[in-house]
């Protein structure tokens, strides 16, 4: 039950710390749709909790959410260390550097040097490679002692594996893991961003490309799509609350909205946060 309890405790500190309800209405929900509100108010009642009674800003609610899902995503993956063993690091602050310090993307950072010198090649290329992800989940490269605790793989004078970042020996930079958009709500203007920051993240990189996801909390699945639907960007997109927004649809019988949920589950464009730290796994 471990992680059920952490899915159970990460939906408490939503509640506690950025879900209000304004007009009577979830802040997740888009006040003037009708089926965003009834579906939004019949998925808080099934979770049985307290929303907080005071409001949150646009801005805090964004920033918190990320850090509560980084939280729960270190705490639950970290469950899992059997299956994807070695050290990890999370983060929700990137810095001016952004994807520039990992591994597959430290070319990046010669190429933005020329771009401050050259205003002509910098006006054509913009700043847009220049990455910075919701969260990051990133592995440290490994010492040769640990590749070789239960034998010698790799000797000491065997000139091989000269070149892999995964060794320390090799390279210090982190290896960017997982790329981590969070959207509470989504308004399709706003969700192509997540897309955009997707194909930079595959066009840019030497290397492995990490897993590029996006985890929401918008109670309309139609809304949903606008950034679920499709592929070549974006893996998979996880809902905080999926099993919750189906039994909503289906108990308030939203036919349009559950017909669109059925395509984007079974289609395999939509998960529940849950799935996403074996997937983190793979």
């Amino acid at each position: 039950m471990i992680l059920s309890d952490l899915r159970k405790a990460y939906h408490k500190k939503i509640f506690q710390e950025i879900l209000y309800l304004k007009h009577g209405v979830p802040n997740f929900a888009d006040k003037d749709s009708k089926s965003s509100s009834e579906i939004a108010c019949e998925m808080i009642k099934s979770i049985g909790l307290k929303p907080r009674g005071k409001p949150v800003s646009e801005q805090s609610v964004g920033k918190v959410f990320g850090e509560l899902t980084c939280d729960y995503l270190n705490k639950s993956f970290s469950k899992l260390a059997a299956f994807r063993p070695g050290e990890w690091n999370y983060s929700t602050s990137q810095d001016a550097e952004g994807i520039t310090k990992f591994a597959q993307y430290r070319h990046l950072a010669i190429l933005d040097q020329e771009l401050q010198k050259n205003r002509d090649l910098k006006s054509i290329l913009g700043g847009t490679y220049l990455v910075r992800p919701d969260i990051i989940i990133a592995r440290a490269p490994v010492s040769d002692k640990e590749i070789n605790r239960k034998e010698d793989l790799l000797g000491e004078k065997e000139e091989i594996s000269r070149l892999t970042p995964f060794r320390a020996r090799n390279s210090t930079a982190l290896i960017l893991h997982a790329c981590v958009s969070c959207k509470w709500t989504i308004r399709s203007d706003r969700s192509q961003n997540t897309r955009t920051e997707a194909l930079n993240l595959i066009r840019f990189r030497k290397g492995n490309a990490p897993h590029i996801v996006a985890v929401i909390a918008e109670p309309l699945p139609t809304r949903i799509a606008s950034i679920a639907l499709g592929t070549g960007d974006i893996d998979c997109v996880y809902h905080v609350m999926l099993p919750e927004l189906k039994a909503a649809a289906e108990n308030l019988k939203k036919e349009d909205q559950l017909d669109m949920l059925t395509t984007l589950i079974s289609g395999e464009r939509l998960r529940d946060i849950s799935d996403l730290p074996f997937e983190l796994a793979v």
